[in-house]
């Protein structure tokens, strides 16, 4: 919306909330970055409004899933990698090469249930 059809709006609504009520409401408005109004204004014309808090935990899960594959990679490039071999000997590097296989692919699944969440 721009500015010119926010000063047309000239109708008010008095709602009467308990103390507890009205604290609620402000949170929620802050938590969907709008005002009070905004936000009333919204839900009373069936908009739903998109909480800051979603946007952020997209984003955390963006960053994992990102250091996830990163994690990956280096562990191919470890693998590729003669020298790496080379330090430990193979009984001792499969075990913890297949955990961490697993490790990985526990958290990939893990964040898939928590961005369907959100």
């Amino acid at each position: 919306m721009d500015k010119k059809s926010s000063r047309q709006r000239i109708c008010r609504f008095q709602v009467l909330l308990l103390p507890s009520e009205a604290v609620a409401i402000k949170n929620y408005a802050a938590n969907c970055g709008l005002s009070v109004s905004a936000y009333l204004r919204d839900l009373g014309l069936h908009y739903q409004p998109k909480t800051i808090l979603d946007f952020k935990a997209a984003s955390q899960l963006a960053k994992v899933n990102g250091d996830q594959g990163r994690l990956g990679g280096l562990l191919k490039m470890w693998l590729t990698n003669n020298d790496g071999w080379q330090a430990l000997a193979k009984e001792q590097a499969l075990p913890t090469i297949h955990q961490l296989l697993q490790d990985i692919q526990s958290m990939q699944a893990l964040l898939l249930e928590t961005a369907k969440k959100v």
